[in-house]
């Protein structure tokens, strides 16, 4: 029981270390770090496959200019960009953690369309609590 805890509690830590890493890019107003060449990121992806955690932060960091490319289209006079890089961005790491390498597809594309289902779920939840 004392183990299923430890494993939660440390589980929301690495997520919180990769949510305050987000939100200094985003304040910082700095320029998202380049993307990871093919080689690159198949390298990250086979890491993560074994269990390393900084191959995992080292995608979610060099995909984050994806995330506001993508949040652009759904940006309105009503909703802030900076609200839908962060939306976005929990759609990002969602894709990361659940990308199989071994079924063909791009990390890029399959994760572009977690961070559109990421922010229209948001929209769909934020309407119909109106």
């Amino acid at each position: 029981m004392l183990s299923l805890c430890m494993t939660g509690i440390l589980g929301f830590l690495g997520f919180l270390k990769s949510a305050v890493f987000v939100v200094g890019y985003i304040q910082g107003g700095s320029l998202f770090p380049e993307p990871l060449t093919a080689e690159e990121e198949r390298n990250c992806l086979e890491q993560m496959a074994k269990g390393d955690d900084e191959a995992r932060n080292i995608l979610i960091e060099r995909n984050l200019r994806l995330v506001a490319h993508v949040a652009k289209k759904y940006s309105t006079a009503k909703v802030e960009q900076d609200d839908l890089i962060s939306i976005g961005t929990v759609g990002l790491i969602k894709g990361i953690n659940s990308f199989n390498l071994e079924k063909g597809a791009r990390l890029s594309t399959y994760v572009s369309r977690c961070i559109d289902n990421s922010i229209l779920t948001s929209w769909k939840i934020n309407y119909f609590m109106l």
